[in-house]
């Protein structure tokens, strides 16, 4: 399902015109944004839970010259997890 498509299905099943359905999901998407830039974490009960970690720093190897080892550097990273009601549903 692609953006459009979204924005269709939360239009039909909200009763919203498809241009508040997309804000809405426009705003979803920029509240989130935000809210992970900030360190915090998102819970949605029954849906799941968004947070950020450290992914710490290390070495690597650089895939086209193998004996080649880099640096990789240390970075932030978005982590989801399922909440037990949607796992439920997807099994």
């Amino acid at each position: 399902m692609n953006k459009a498509q979204l924005v269709d299905s939360i239009a039909k099943k909200s009763n919203l015109t498809k241009a508040d359905a997309k804000k809405a999901l426009e705003a979803f998407v920029e509240t989130t944004t935000e809210t992970l830039k900030d360190g915090e974490k998102i819970a949605l009960v029954g849906f799941g839970t968004f947070g950020v970690t450290k992914r710490a720093a290390r070495k690597g190897r650089n895939p086209q010259k193998p004996n080649e080892v880099i640096d990789i550097p240390a970075k932030n990273v978005v982590k989801f997890s399922v909440g037990s009601e949607l796992k439920n549903a997807v099994k």
